[in-house]
């Protein structure tokens, strides 16, 4: 009788869904609409708009006549309309500009369904374009969009994406690589595949700077000003395990960057790279393993020195990553690292950078990211307990589709709770997942979160298949969800005014006041408890935020007799700290933020931003009578406890919420041992077809899927897997094992051809200024 697990699984989540998601309460989800296509990659464009980005694949909503992969999502009214993207977008990166537009860099080669290689293709196999899904070939294109509002016209070019490489386009293909923002508004572009694969390297790894022609270890700059893209040697010392590197810059002006073991602080105006200490216990943090990265907040307190904070990812051994075809081991098996290192790169005292050990995740985790809130808190959602990114249809112990697990996954053990850290707690106590709920939708690979305006988090994407998949395991994805933090227990939001819309880089003092139905109690303690940050929250792709930083303003108060505060408030210290271009506007009283505003910090422009000295701000006038006017009960809720972090253990803040969990344990602690021995069977019957498990039937916990807790224990194989996408180039000019010369598969990860790597430099670099009204440098025509 083992079939009958599903059907009943599958009923009882249609039947709790609904109250699970009812209302904006804290630390619950809520649902958001379908983003028509799955949310690959997001940004926020404003503060009514949500820009995504899928890869070129059927998607059923169409625009001009083809599928869509790219959305925009309302705010407001939780609904999407399709935006046409013409090259395929797929696994780009991407950045905001200083004058608030963002431009997203690469991707892949023309595909049509099923991902094989497009119709029209090269003269060494690559697509150039596909005439059923009619993307274009996308390895070298520059887009650019300007983010409109709801009255503005849609349809007017100037709401919607410049994506044209005939006009705009990077000196090299990329795909995977890292975009990250500069002082001046320029953005240094790093590394990348040529073309697809599981990890960027062969076996064995004899040529790691151009790995037959599958590698691009360079970097270059948009706009490029007439610079070349150059070698680094980073890159190429970590081979394999560089894709979407994680980087940061500094206030020296030089940059972090991490990637496979290895660290260093690099300045890229002259290509010196000064080493700092490998990552501890051989974890890998960078995609595939995909752990969850971010510089935390930047404070008066700490000078605005940076501290980045690595957590989980991957430790398995060298073997264990594979190469371009697919992992060595089952990596859906192999449990993810639940470690933390906070690594200061410039310390204030002039001692060495050195990582310290912090306090473990609660679970392991691959695919997770970091959401920086406005209390100075960061939010961890999304990912899975074990496995890693990427889709295939084999592995190095599983050798045919038909005996994948969890269809084309590379992952499994979803994980539905989030988790917040508190970088300020005492070391020991600094996660917590203490009331907050658990989401029934599985969020691994290729799933994005980023913070909105009103403090809450939008939640979208999955999709671990090579073309749109709705019957597999883990399906392709369009339910989006919003997460409402803690502080959403209050009722009442602080309502400062004066807000500017434009921050400078030092210069003279601004006012915002505070009315007192903003608080309650003591004004002069509200006032203490008060602090002004922008946030941003970066272009978010593959459990990372390029881009993502908080900064909070220096600050000093005058309280009134009615109980109004005025917060004299600083400019941006420099653009080193915090580069040029858009970000929210928060003001948090007691733990309780504002509704944010965007601002622009800078002038808008590229080029060389204006200094000025920092200003004197007054002392703190403070005034022991004044109180404020709110309901003492309207304005708590913005403290989470932090002792209670076991996974099942914690009370939600939300009633259905509590149902739902006490529901899903009860469900599965009746039917979790029957599950997993049901679906292991049934994924490796022999000669299987497609998965045809709904994903409703697929059943979410506070720890991650309850049948792939069995699988965490069953992962001892001393090795671990990481986060990738497994697609095999095809006829590499190396002749390696790695690549496979067969013809692309309908059902199989997409296999593009590598070798056109060895193609001429077809184009030239564009010194390209989006604020001209066209480009400073002509180029030869792309297609």
């Amino acid at each position: 009788m083992l079939p009958t697990p599903l059907p009943l699984l599958a009923l009882w989540l249609a039947s709790t869904s609904s109250p699970v998601f009812a209302a904006a309460t804290a630390g619950s989800f809520a649902d958001a609409g379908s983003t028509l296509v799955s949310a690959m990659m997001m940004f926020l464009g404003n503060e009514e708009k949500v820009y995504i980005m899928d890869k070129a694949e059927g998607n059923p909503t169409q625009v001009k006549g083809h599928p869509a992969w790219g959305s925009v999502w309302d705010i407001k009214t939780h609904e999407a309309v399709p935006m046409d993207i013409k090259t395929n977008v797929f696994c780009a990166s991407g950045m905001h500009l200083p004058n608030g537009s963002y431009a997203t860099f690469g991707g892949n080669g023309a595909v049509g369904r099923g991902g094989a290689v497009g119709s029209q293709k090269t003269e060494w196999g690559s697509g150039i374009w596909d005439s059923e899904y009619q993307d274009f070939d996308g390895t070298k294109a520059i887009r650019v969009v300007n983010p409109c509002t709801s009255s503005d016209n849609f349809d007017a070019p100037t709401c919607q994406w410049f994506d044209d490489p005939s006009t705009l386009a990077m000196q090299k293909s990329r795909w995977y690589s890292t975009a990250e923002p500069l002082a001046d508004g320029s953005m240094v572009l790093i590394g990348g595949f040529v073309n697809g694969g599981y990890i960027n390297r062969n076996t064995p790894n004899i040529d790691p700077e151009f790995e037959g022609g599958a590698a691009e270890n360079t970097y270059e700059f948009y706009p490029a000003n007439g610079r070349e893209a150059k070698p680094l040697q980073f890159l190429i010392k970590t081979s394999g395990l560089n894709a979407y590197a994680h980087s940061f810059l500094l206030p020296s002006g030089k940059m972090l960057v991490q990637a496979n073991l290895s660290t260093m602080i690099w300045d890229y105006d002259s290509n010196v790279e000064t080493p700092l200490p490998d990552m501890p216990n051989n974890v890998v943090r960078v995609y595939p393993a995909s752990g969850a990265v971010a510089m935390l907040p930047l404070t008066p307190a700490n000078n605005y020195n940076p501290t980045v904070l690595f957590c989980g990812g991957s430790d398995m051994n060298d073997y264990a990553w594979g190469n371009y075809s697919f992992p060595m081991i089952d990596t859906f098996n192999y449990p993810a690292s639940r470690d933390c290192q906070r690594l200061t790169p410039e310390p204030a005292d002039g001692s060495a950078a050195a990582y310290e050990a912090d306090d473990d995740m609660l679970e392991g985790r691959t695919m997770s990211q970091f959401i920086m809130l406005p209390d100075g808190k960061m939010l961890v959602v999304n990912g899975g307990l074990n496995g890693t990114a990427g889709y295939s249809t084999a592995t190095g112990e599983t050798f045919s589709y038909g005996d994948m697990p969890w269809g084309m996954s590379l992952a499994a053990g979803p994980i539905g709770r989030p988790a917040i850290y508190d970088p300020n707690a005492p070391k020991g106590k600094r996660w917590s997942n203490a009331g907050l709920g658990t989401s029934n939708i599985a969020r691994l690979y290729h799933s994005t979160a980023i913070l909105l305006p009103d403090a809450s988090v939008f939640i979208a994407g999955s999709n671990p298949n090579v073309d749109v998949n709705f019957t597999t395991i883990f399906p392709t994805e369009y339910r989006a969800e919003i997460f409402y933090p803690p502080y959403f227990a209050a009722t009442t939001r602080p309502a400062p005014s004066g807000i500017p819309k434009t921050l400078s880089y030092g210069g003279d003092s601004f006012d915002i006041t505070l009315p007192a139905s903003s608080y309650s109690g003591s004004a002069n303690a509200a006032a203490g408890n008060t602090t002004v940050s922008i946030v941003r929250s970066g272009f978010t792709t593959h459990a990372l935020n390029m881009g993502q930083r908080y900064l909070q303003l220096n600050n000093t108060f005058t309280v009134n007799s009615d109980g109004t505060i005025v917060l004299h408030v600083a400019q941006a210290p420099n653009p080193f700290v915090f580069q040029p271009g858009p970000a929210l506007f928060f003001v948090t009283v007691n733990g309780i933020p504002s509704i944010g505003k965007m601002v622009i910090v800078g002038n808008g422009q590229l080029g060389k931003q204006p200094q000025a000295a920092a200003s004197v701000l007054p002392a703190n006038v403070l005034l022991d009578s004044a109180k404020g006017t709110a309901d003492g009960a309207s304005v708590n809720g913005g403290q989470q406890n932090n002792q209670d972090n076991s996974p099942n253990g914690a009370k939600s803040n939300t009633g259905p919420i509590v149902g739902g969990v006490i529901g899903a344990i009860a469900v599965i602690g009746l039917l979790g041992a029957l599950l997993g021995i049901f679906l292991a069977r049934r994924r490796r019957a022999a000669n299987r077809q497609m998965p045809t498990t709904s994903s409703s039937s697929y059943v979410m916990t506070a720890g991650g899927q309850g049948a792939a807790a069995g699988f965490t224990g069953a992962g001892a194989r001393g090795v671990r897997s990481s986060d990738s996408s497994a697609f095999v180039p095809l006829q590499h000019d190396n002749h390696s094992q790695a690549w496979n010369a067969s013809t692309a598969s309908l059902t199989g990860p997409y296999r593009d051809d590598a070798a056109a790597a060895s193609r001429g430099s077809g184009m030239v670099s564009m010194d390209y200024d989006p604020y001209a009204s066209t480009p400073r440098v002509p180029v030869q025509n792309r297609y």
